[in-house]
């Protein structure tokens, strides 16, 4: 049963940040066990919901699962709770705060697999990914915006 909390500072801008977390069909391009990812619109609601099924693979095994994941930008905020899949539960939290030149992430995850078994071998292995999976968003915002905050400029020779 974690609870993970996990926290950086990133040298740029909140709102470059969150969309970077809510693209979720992009996640299988720099998340390393991400094989797959379907995203659905939940047409059903005025808040900007999506469901997202993901397809995570560690060598030979593959498991899918869906979250509904909900973003709101007043708050930056996305969360994400899983509707389907090996998990009891899973249930997580971004929050994208400015914070000096630049950034403040805070990732909140709490899960726990259906199966005993399966949690037994699955739980410290998904738990020690979370890290990883860290450093990859910061990875990836780094070779999309460069390394520090960019911020719309105008020459003064306009």
């Amino acid at each position: 049963m974690p609870d993970l909390f996990l926290e950086r500072h990133v040298p740029h801008l909140p709102e470059r940040m969150f969309d970077l977390v809510y693209r979720v069909e992009d996640y299988p391009r720099f998340l390393s066990n991400v094989s797959n990812m379907d995203v659905k619109r939940d047409n059903g609601t005025d808040a900007d919901v999506r469901f997202a099924r993901m397809t995570i693979q560690f060598g030979p095994i593959k498991q899918a699962y869906t979250s509904r994941v909900e973003a709101n930008r007043t708050s930056r905020t996305i969360t994400a709770k899983a509707v389907d899949g090996p998990f009891a539960y899973l249930d997580s939290k971004w929050t994208f705060e400015p914070e000096g030149a630049g950034t403040r992430i805070r990732f909140d995850i709490d899960f726990k697999f259906s199966n005993p078994l399966v949690a037994a071998v699955a739980e410290p292995a998904f738990a020690a990914k979370q890290e990883e999976i860290m450093d990859s968003f910061v990875e990836e915002a780094e070779r999309r915006f460069g390394e520090r905050v960019t911020e719309l400029t105008i020459p003064s020779s306009y």
